[in-house]
């Protein structure tokens, strides 16, 4: 059971309550804003609607034969007031008020106010104008439209003014506002249901978590696998790099911008592409040379329920290890050949001793000088041919785990290495010399025989050959090229070994990449396998 830590405080707002705050923050803010607009415009349409039925009305007042005739008589017989008055009331307008060309109304809601002269300037009317607009009067603002008359000679001669007040106008417009209220708010309650309902579901998808607890979780996964040895790489469903930790771009010598390609253009190995897109067979543990290092792999599909979202493939590099059990192979060769050394001088001493005991004197020295004679014989031969210390020495110990195996071992007399060698050049024909040979002495068994010749040609191309003859089985045709894979063996795991057969030919011809060189093999007749390194400047 996870604990959480009790934060003191203001609490934090939830990332729920936050995504549902936030839609619904937006969203009343999107209506009112769309609200707004919606009730201007009303407003305009309302105000243009009324502007249209004052300019309507008033032209039609205009255009009355009475009103006509009525102004255009100068002495003005009748009366017209009465006539506007029953239109302003049928039209239900503020006023409707007619002036002749002398800017006398004679007509006017208000009987007192006939007979006298509008409150604004009537020469741009009287001058053939119509003018429609919002003024300040006695009322107060009001929307008016004022329209010439003409008389039947066509001479302008007074004009008709309706007005509208401004709050009858704003009264209709706002008429809809509950209308447009209620719609608002039905669509705020739908989407703030929305938004419960997104934000329901988010927080599902994020298993609970909030936003900070998502960043924690992420940086510190991210920490961890980056922070481990192993290299970790990842592909999605099409095959393409998901994920490369550091570890994992260091082994592989991957480029900075290797997630997104494909394994093809990253050049990996083709089993490694092979893991990356499911279709390696081989389970477990994988051995592959890449480069100078030899990688153990193991791939698995990645699953998200009941889906597979890619593949990982975890590395792990033994070339160190590999190197370490060399050396160990080869204290455990040494140790052999003391063993060997041991129960012969054992054995050499007890002569010495039964000769001393039966008085043979002359024949105990004489048996000693041979011995010595015979022990410097062998070494001063590889050391002629062999004037390299660590590999002359080698050689000696690979002797001696032959001789106490039964198997006759020997230095073919075309060797020949200088004691010049370079370092790594070195390392790599030992690895060379004590692979091949303890293939050779595995493969040949008791009574077989093993030759070994190791020789730099000093000429222009300056070139390690290193060539082990065995009189064993022979390699299965069937194998192959595939003998020098990591991991394919015809033999079984090595009692008591530090690592699964199948490594030591894999490191062979690694070694001879390494330089640029090859190896190969050739069963014919006797098993003949042959490695060459050439030596290059650069590795001095």
């Amino acid at each position: 059971m996870t604990a959480r830590r009790i934060r003191c405080g203001r609490p934090r707002l939830s990332l729920t309550g936050y995504l549902f705050l936030s839609i619904t923050i937006l969203l009343l803010g999107a209506l009112l804003a769309a609200g707004t607009l919606w009730t201007v415009n009303q407003y305009r349409e309302v105000r243009d609607e009324y502007t249209e039925r004052a300019l309507t009305l008033a032209q039609s007042v205009a255009e009355l034969p009475s009103v006509r005739d009525y102004l255009a008589d100068p002495r003005h017989r009748g009366d017209i007031a009465p006539l506007a008055e029953r239109i302003r009331r049928a039209a239900e307008v503020r006023y409707v008020v007619i002036v002749d060309a002398d800017g006398i109304r004679h007509s006017h809601p208000d009987p007192a106010q006939i007979g006298g002269r509008p409150h604004t300037d009537p020469a741009h009317v009287l001058a053939g104008n119509t003018w429609t607009g919002t003024e300040w009067g006695p009322a107060g603002l009001t929307l008016r439209t004022r329209v010439p008359v003409e008389s039947r000679a066509g001479d302008v001669v007074g004009y008709v003014s309706v007005g509208v007040l401004s709050s009858r106008v704003s009264l209709a417009a706002t008429s809809t506002l509950p209308t447009i209220g209620a719609g608002l708010l039905l669509a705020l309650v739908v989407g703030a249901g929305g938004a419960w309902l997104i934000s329901r579901r988010i927080r599902a998808k994020t298993h609970g978590l909030e936003p900070r607890e998502i960043t924690e979780l992420l940086e510190s996964r991210e920490a961890l696998l980056y922070a481990i040895s192993e290299g970790v790489l990842a592909a999605d469903s099409d095959g393409a790099v998901l994920l490369a930790n550091d570890s994992a771009r260091t082994m592989l010598d991957l480029p900075d911008d290797c997630v997104g390609r494909s394994p093809a253009d990253l050049g990996l190995h083709p089993r490694l592409r092979a893991m990356l897109a499911g279709t390696e067979d081989t389970t477990g543990e994988l051995f592959l040379p890449v480069g100078d290092r030899l990688l153990v792999c193991e791939h698995r599909a990645v699953r998200i329920g009941d889906q597979g979202t890619g593949r990982l493939v975890t590395l792990r590099d033994h070339t160190e290890l590999v190197r370490l059990g060399g050396e160990l192979d080869g204290v455990r060769t040494m140790v052999g050949g003391l063993r060997a050394q041991t129960h012969e001088f054992a054995n050499r001493i007890h002569t010495v001793s039964g000769m001393l005991d039966l008085g043979a004197v002359p024949e105990a020295r004489q048996y000693l000088a041979e011995l010595s004679a015979t022990t410097t014989e062998a070494s001063t031969r590889v050391s002629e041919h062999v004037a390299d210390t660590a590999l002359a020495a080698l050689v000696l110990a690979k002797s001696a785990q032959a001789a106490e195996q039964g198997v006759d071992f020997e230095l073919a007399a075309l060797s020949d290495v200088p004691a010049d060698l370079p370092q790594r050049l070195r390392d790599d024909a030992l690895l060379v010399v004590g692979n091949l040979v303890d293939n050779a002495l595995d493969a040949v068994g008791s009574a077989g025989w093993v030759e070994l010749l190791v020789r730099l040609h000093d000429d222009d191309h300056r070139l390690l050959e290193v060539r082990v003859t065995d009189s064993g089985p022979g390699i299965d045709p069937a194998l192959g090229d595939d003998v020098f894979t990591a991991g394919v063996s015809t033999k079984d795991r090595t009692p008591g070994g530090y690592a699964p057969r199948g490594l030591g030919l894999a490191l062979v011809r690694q070694a001879c990449t390494r330089w640029g060189g090859w190896v190969d093999v050739d069963s014919a007749e006797e098993t003949v396998f042959s490695a060459f390194l050439p030596v290059r400047e650069d590795a001095r």
